[in-house]
């Protein structure tokens, strides 16, 4: 059994943590409010922008960096994915904890390609938004950090609940055709399945692209679902001026590593979403 932290246990956290559970692990979940934790997961109130919070870590084996940015404007990106980061990590070194393994959340966006070309993870990471630098800020810091680590970039995460793009596709929404948008995605469920393996293998990789096997083409999506929803097909739109095509990740290495995905493409994992909207209860007047 190890001890596992979770640092920022958000939404991929929590799932993360219940499968470490399962698996007969001792999980600390940090973040400022743990009312809202399940029952099975060792709270620990912190906040890691605040140095005072972390003075008292709990001793573990493994690090998760979960955290996400509380707004949408560059200085909640350099507190969630920079500052943060910095924090927790002197917090963890000025204890001398022998940390086996420091695992930090990214995403794609550190790509900065918008062609519609593949990259994988030894392609440049040169972001053109701000969003993208501060995860690249955040992945260094972990990476010459002083524990050996390993950085995960998510591709677009979908789950039960989070159905945003069902609700668009049911509204009419229009997608891009001409030239097409390249979209990729990862179900919440495989997220946590891939950051609990990475726990299991002696010699992880430095860094990896959490995305499932088949990067998509954004009308390609929008038709698969409205198809299964019986909604209306998706109407044609032209590209605005100089929108970008985006990128196509590769996950083999990923795959290499020995991770099998519950959900390998974007059909297997919004046909489960689409279940659990089925099967939820339906409120009575």
């Amino acid at each position: 059994m190890s001890k596992i932290l979770i640092a920022g246990c958000g939404d991929v956290g929590i799932a993360l943590g219940l499968t470490l559970i399962q698996g007969g692990h001792h999980v600390y979940a940090l973040r400022r409010n743990t009312g809202a934790l399940p029952d099975v997961l060792h709270p620990v109130a912190a906040d890691l922008t605040d140095t005072a919070t972390l003075r008292s870590l709990p001793a573990v084996d493994f690090v998760y960096y979960t955290a996400a940015a509380d707004g949408r404007d560059e200085a909640a990106y350099e507190r969630a994915y920079v500052a943060g980061v910095h924090n927790l990590l002197e917090a963890l070194n000025t204890s001398n904890r022998a940390i086996q393994r420091f695992v930090f959340v990214s995403s794609t966006g550190v790509y900065g390609q918008d062609a519609g070309e593949w990259v994988d993870e030894s392609s440049p990471t040169e972001p053109t938004r701000f969003t993208g630098r501060k995860l690249l800020q955040g992945e260094r810091l972990c990476l010459e950090g002083p524990y050996p680590a390993t950085t995960v970039r998510f591709g677009g995460i979908y789950r039960p609940g989070r159905s945003r793009l069902l609700r668009q596709v049911r509204e009419g929404a229009t997608c891009v055709e001409h030239p097409p948008r390249y979209t990729n995605r990862i179900h919440r469920d495989d997220c946590a399945g891939v950051l609990r393996h990475l726990a299991q293998i002696p010699a992880p990789a430095t860094v990896y692209n959490g995305v499932d096997c088949e990067p998509a083409a954004q009308c390609e999506v929008m038709d698969w679902l409205a198809q299964r929803l019986n909604a209306p097909s998706p109407r044609r739109e032209a590209a605005e001026g100089s929108a970008g095509q985006g990128k196509r990740c590769r996950n083999e290495l990923l795959l290499k590593s020995g991770y099998r995905f519950l959900y390998p493409t974007f059909r297997e994992g919004y046909a489960q979403v689409i279940e659990s909207l089925d099967a939820a209860p339906r409120a009575t007047s």
